[in-house]
């Protein structure tokens, strides 16, 4: 962070950036100001450095708001993020190509430096008009990026210039400039002791469940998560239903053959249910199981005696209607 002092700081820096960087290529006494481009042009080898526009910074725009405390103490001071925009121009004679030659040198001097330097920060800081900048004490520094302008933007642009003739120039951002405000704040006191403890509604000690605007009772969304979920026996029985439905899915749809017995492949039935397909020899013990459950008990058969019998009354022995009798039972 830095105080109000800090763009110029950034000008008159970017100014030294390029006045120390002018050598090899330039052999003559240039010189550097920061200025706004002249009305007249001149022969003698001049760079300008003009700061025509300031900007906010889209991104950090929002870190100008302070922080504070309950009680209004503060706490962060606010800081305004600023992008600044410069106009580079030079100057010389056009026959020996000196506008040219310098454009040249600072092209190549921000894109080999394309970060200012803290040490020329604090050089610019010793001038009497900068006296009391902290810009080299900014965590932040400052990036130069070229800027692409159209014919119409440079035109406008030196229009805004009253009565002062085009010269060859370049522009160029420098992002990221903060300024913060004057108040200091509260240094905020360090941790002591942690105490974080996770507990469910309902334990001991616990906080109570939130209660429904305008109704005395829990919020159902609230309390539905007991001690369960801590635990981790929901994600436990999640998992066994997800591992029962995978076996479900790999069970397969054929049944299995037992010890002594063939497999039939299933027919459909009405309604689409399946059912295996019997065998004859199946089918015969099925009918037979069903005939006996519908006859009930076999009754007895009395046997015959051979009292009273003859042998010329045509009647058979009694033996002989014994083993009939057997033969009928068997």
């Amino acid at each position: 962070m830095s105080n109000a002092l800090a763009i110029a700081t950034v000008t008159q820096a970017l100014a030294l950036l390029i006045e120390h960087n002018l050598q090899p290529e330039i052999d003559m006494q240039v010189a550097v100001k920061t200025e706004r481009p002249p009305a007249e042009a001149t022969d003698d080898a001049t760079i300008t450095v003009f700061l025509y526009q300031v900007t906010p910074n889209a991104s950090r725009r929002n870190d100008d708001l302070p922080t504070r405390a309950p009680d209004g103490t503060l706490l962060k001071r606010p800081a305004a993020a600023l992008d600044l925009h410069y106009l580079i121009s030079a100057y010389g004679n056009e026959a020996e190509l000196v506008g040219q030659r310098l454009i040249g040198c600072v092209v190549r001097t921000l894109h080999e430096f394309p970060v200012l330097p803290g040490e020329l920060i604090e050089e610019a800081a010793q001038r009497p008009y900068l006296a009391g900048s902290d810009l080299a004490e900014a965590v932040q520094r400052v990036r130069f990026t070229p800027t692409l302008m159209d014919v119409d933007e440079t035109s406008r642009l030196w229009g805004m210039l009253h009565q002062t003739p085009y010269s060859l120039s370049v522009a160029y951002q420098a992002a990221l400039v903060l300024i913060e405000g004057r108040e200091q704040p509260v240094v905020p006191r360090p941790v002591q002791r942690h105490t974080v403890r996770v507990l469910p509604f309902g334990a001991p000690d616990a906080p109570e469940p939130p209660r429904r605007p305008g109704t005395g009772t829990a919020d159902p969304a609230a309390t539905a998560v007991p001690a369960e979920r801590a635990s981790g026996t929901a994600a436990r029985k999640v998992a066994a239903r997800a591992s029962r439905a995978n076996g479900m899915a790999a069970r397969p749809t054929a049944p299995t053959s037992q010890a002594g017995t063939e497999s039939e492949p299933e027919t459909a039935e009405p309604g689409g249910k399946t059912s295996p397909r019997k065998t004859p020899a199946k089918k015969t013990a099925g009918k037979r199981r069903a005939a006996a459950r519908t006859a009930g008990p076999r009754p007895r058969t009395r046997k015959q005696s051979g009292t009273g019998s003859t042998h010329g009354g045509g009647s058979a022995p009694a033996g002989r209607d014994d083993g009939a009798t057997n033969d009928q039972e068997g």
